[in-house]
């Protein structure tokens, strides 16, 4: 996944700023020869800021657009950058490959990128015509391919569940009826049509349906909770694990895990067994209050409105690992 930045900047302008960059690195708090990693690459924002910062970066990226920008700032970087063309959730296995085994800051900025959003033909937007396509990688099964072949519940129950979406059946029947579907525009104005939209209305309704498909087809969620286990597992004691979601399922996912990891989820449901007894000693300390973009950022990028940071700071005890957040998901 790549963060919300503009592409490279053309001679003479100013490179864009990602959302959120002063606070993300007040939370990293770079030492000069710490070991930091930017697990969102992008277009290397947050990158050249840690490099300023005194720090040795290693970038990850799963789109392959990013990685001329990764070549280009690890060849001026005299060694100090290294770009790996991966997921953020293959972060630990990436950075041991690499020789590295622990680092002291970790950033995530979650979710679909300016970069992405702005190219028609990457499919992630209905604000203009493009193919129906939506993978951050570039490879596996497309939006179209989803649309076009689910049954109408997968259709519903994917609208509802990363969606939000209360119409969810209405519309996986009106998606239905309309295949084959393979534009972007061709989606919108079936969701549109489906739920009786007005031009002028405050939210397009196709929002809710576009970011399902798209979290669907990239596995985001799965790729988030696999990647903050793996920054879990790279950080050394001190380590600062930094992460920018922006809406609710992304902020719900890394709320609970700062949380669960630094014992400060609460009792849990008087209903279920009590787990007192069975916590491990916290892997992370308490997590800082989260931040919000100021007037002045969303004033210059609307799109930081709805941007959350949370940062925690890695304990010296050892990391739990995947099992207990799957074990107690219920509490």
């Amino acid at each position: 996944m790549a963060r919300r930045e503009t592409p490279p900047a053309d001679a003479g302008q100013a490179p864009h700023v990602p959302v959120l960059l002063a606070e993300v690195l007040d939370g990293l708090a770079i030492a000069q020869g710490e070991v930091h990693v930017d697990a969102t690459f992008g277009a290397g924002g947050y990158s050249r800021a840690m490099l300023a910062a005194g720090a040795q970066v290693h970038g990850l990226d799963r789109d392959p657009d990013a990685a001329p920008a990764g070549a280009e700032l690890a060849s001026e970087s005299d060694g100090r950058f290294v770009f790996h063309a991966a997921r953020f959730s293959q972060l630990a296995n990436v950075l041991r490959d690499a020789g590295v085994t622990e680092v002291n800051g970790i950033v995530f900025d979650i979710g679909v990128s300016s970069m992405q959003l702005d190219q028609a033909g990457r499919g992630f937007s209905f604000q203009s015509d493009g193919p129906l396509d939506m993978r951050m990688g570039q490879d596996g099964l497309s939006a179209a391919d989803f649309v076009n072949t689910a049954d109408e519940a997968d259709i519903a129950d994917i609208l509802y569940l990363y969606g939000e979406e209360r119409q969810s059946r209405r519309i996986a029947r009106a998606i239905v009826a309309a295949r084959p579907l393979e534009r972007t525009l061709e989606l919108a104005a079936v969701v549109r049509k489906a739920l009786g939209y007005r031009p002028g209305a405050p939210k397009d309704p196709a929002t809710r349906t576009f970011q399902a498909i798209r979290i669907h087809v990239n596995g985001e969620l799965d790729e988030l909770r696999e990647g903050l286990v793996a920054a879990e597992a790279m950080l050394a004691p001190g380590g600062r694990l930094a992460v920018v979601s922006f809406h609710s399922l992304e902020d719900r996912i890394v709320k609970r895990f700062m949380k669960l990891r630094s014992g400060s989820e609460g009792a849990g449901s008087r209903h279920l067994p009590d787990v007192s007894s069975q916590r491990r000693t916290p892997s992370f300390e308490k997590p800082a209050r989260p931040t919000r973009a100021g007037e002045a950022e969303c004033a210059r990028n609307p799109r930081a409105r709805s941007a959350t940071l949370r940062v925690a700071v890695r304990s010296d005890a050892p990391a739990w690992g995947a099992a207990d957040d799957a074990e107690r998901r219920a509490a």
